[in-house]
């Protein structure tokens, strides 16, 4: 939680440089909003079950066609480029606003050699974006079995 700090105006770049450097903890990695610190990179969760790997990809207000998912060589690769502008004017008030943003990120990840690359299945939903990946046969967990010596 930041504090209520007013500032001196005669000096507020010098001012602002200061409290922020002496104020921000740059050890403290507990806030994973990377938005706060200027990136965009989505977060992720990764599950391995018996028979798949699974990937979640938290990006909400995207659309499916924005993401791009390859897997190249056991490289799992994940991406997306959006733009977008909008134009606003009125010429009876002599008014024109002209506003654009542009997004992306590319993340990727290592897969075991046990991995099917043939059998990938991608969908987008409620802002995430799931990916499931298939394991070989003989790549699949092993029962573990305690046996009783006679």
């Amino acid at each position: 939680m930041e504090t209520l700090v007013k500032r001196n105006s005669s000096l507020p770049t010098l001012n602002t440089f200061f409290d922020d450097f002496f104020t921000k903890d740059v050890f403290d990695w507990s806030d994973k909003n990377f938005a706060t610190i200027g990136s965009n990179l989505p977060s992720i969760n990764l599950k391995e079950t018996d028979d798949k790997l699974e990937v979640d990809l938290a990006a909400p207000g995207m659309k499916k066609e924005d993401f791009k998912v390859e897997i190249d060589n056991n490289i799992l690769m994940i991406s997306s480029e959006k733009e977008e502008s909008k134009e606003e004017s009125r010429k009876k008030d002599n008014y024109l606003r002209k506003e654009f943003s542009y997004q992306s990120f590319y993340r990727s990840f290592y897969l075991p050699e046990y991995i099917d690359e043939s059998k990938v299945e991608a969908s987008y939903k409620d802002g995430i974006l799931h990916i499931a990946i298939a394991k070989k046969e003989n790549g699949k967990k092993k029962i573990h079995k305690t046996i009783a010596i006679k």
